[in-house]
C-alpha cells in the first residue's frame, strides 16, 4: 500500500465545505449541489490560495486551503485544464464521478492555510 504513486491536488473550500469535510472525518468531499456539475481541484497551493483568500473570503468571510492526495493512475484520466494565468489550473470533475473520486484519495484531506475568520 505504502508503494501506491500519488498525485497531490489542492481544494479551496468556504467554512461550509470545511465543515462537511471535517464531518467525513477528513477523508472525502461533499457532493456537488445542483448548480455545481464540476468538482474542480487544483494543481497547485498558489492558485488554491488566491481562490480562498480573494473570493471565499468575500463570499462567506473565511476561506480555506485544503490539501489531499489521490492515486496517479485513476487522476490521470482527467484533462488539466488552464483557466487564465500560468498558475490557474485545474482538473475537472464531473460531479457524478464525485464518489469515486474520493475513493481514490489516499490518506486525509489537510487544511494548509486560512483566511477571514477563524473557524
Amino acid at each position: 500500500m505504502d508503494n501506491i504513486a500519488t498525485t497531490t491536488l489542492y481544494r479551496p473550500v468556504g467554512p461550509k465545505e470545511l465543515a462537511l469535510i471535517e464531518a467525513s472525518g477528513f477523508t472525502k468531499f461533499p457532493p456537488r449541489l445542483l448548480q455545481q456539475p464540476i468538482f474542480y481541484p487544483v494543481m497547485n497551493e498558489e492558485y488554491a490560495v488566491q481562490i480562498a483568500r480573494d473570493w471565499n473570503v468575500p463570499a462567506s468571510g473565511s476561506g480555506y486551503v485544503t490539501k489531499f492526495e489521490v492515486r496517479s493512475d485513476y487522476v490521470s484520466k482527467f484533462r488539466v485544464e488552464n483557466v487564465g494565468g500560468e498558475i490557474h489550473n485545474e482538473l475537472w470533475v464531473p460531479a457524478d464521478e464525485l464518489e469515486e473520486f474520493n475513493n481514490n484519495i489516499v490518506g486525509k484531506i489537510v487544511v494548509t492555510q486560512s483566511f477571514g475568520t477563524a473557524k
